[in-house]
């Protein structure tokens, strides 16, 4: 019976060819998959054209308080309130493009590949699309201004600027709760005709009924600003909210887009991707 001696061991060791140990792949950082989110969210002509509307709806906006306002009414909050209606329809409608372009353009399955961690994903999209409200902001003041400074000339009246920088505040904040329903929206849906025909039911359809409802049931219309969320969000374009009014926009913020977006993040993480 042969033995195999220690030497012979260290031999056929030193002989032996060991794989070199692959060093695992960097992270990818959270800043470039924000910028990778924002270029696919306009990339496509539905995007291109809803981003390059925000502008177009601004000057249309701007024009028509001009034409149609009365002497005495124009003002630079008068030009910014009238710019914030149709930018709080479009920046929902971008956001949820956004995210239901994941499914409904089938690239959900490569970007999931590329980053596993669908919550970082989910996070850059939020971010980018905050940001894109950012970006949004100085092109309706700068509208307005211009608005404020020709309709003055015209009527012949001194310009009034009436806005602080409280005032831009409430009007972003107030814009960018109105993108995070959106936002909300398509991450619980997933599929763009779908939330969009939700968001319009929620943005225009639901305030109609719960403001027929409060006109004839008095118990209902000092309840209603507790229970419905557009009402408290648009006053946020008007400013000055009370203790008692940031109460309220917490309350309806959290049961309205709080829970439904944190239900949709739940089953996007859960979910199949085809």
């Amino acid at each position: 019976m042969s033995t195999i001696t220690p030497q012979a061991l260290d031999h056929v060791d030193a002989l032996t060819v060991r794989p070199a140990t692959k060093a695992s792949p960097a992270r990818i950082p959270l800043t470039r998959i924000v910028t990778v989110e924002l270029r696919k969210s306009f990339d496509t002509r539905a995007g291109m054209w809803l981003l390059a509307s925000i502008g177009v709806v601004s000057l249309l906006t701007t024009g028509a308080v001009i034409a149609f306002a009365a002497e005495e009414e124009p003002t630079y909050s008068t030009f910014t309130l009238a710019i914030g209606f149709p930018m709080s329809v479009i920046l929902p409608l971008i956001a949820i493009l956004s995210v239901t372009a994941e499914w409904s353009q089938r690239s959900g399955l490569t970007t999931f590949t590329l980053v596993p961690h669908r919550g970082r994903v989910v996070l850059a999209k939020a971010i980018g699309l905050v940001a894109v409200t950012a970006l949004a902001m100085p092109v309706a003041f700068a509208a307005g201004a211009l608005g404020n400074l020709a309709g003055s000339a015209i009527h012949g009246t001194d310009a009034v600027w009436d806005q602080s920088v409280s005032d831009v505040l409430y009007f972003f904040l107030a814009n960018t709760l109105v993108l995070l329903v959106g936002f909300m929206l398509g991450v619980l849906v997933r599929a763009s005709t779908g939330a969009i025909v939700t968001y319009f039911i929620f943005a225009f359809v639901a305030p109609t009924l719960l403001t027929f409802l409060a006109m004839n049931q008095e118990w209902f219309s000092h309840l209603r600003p507790w229970l419905d969320p557009n009402l408290s969000q648009d006053a946020l374009f008007q400013g000055g909210f009370s203790a008692e009014q940031w109460a309220q926009l917490g309350l309806t913020s959290g049961v309205w887009l709080a829970l439904p977006l944190a239900v949709g993040v739940v089953t996007l993480l859960r979910s199949e991707v085809k």
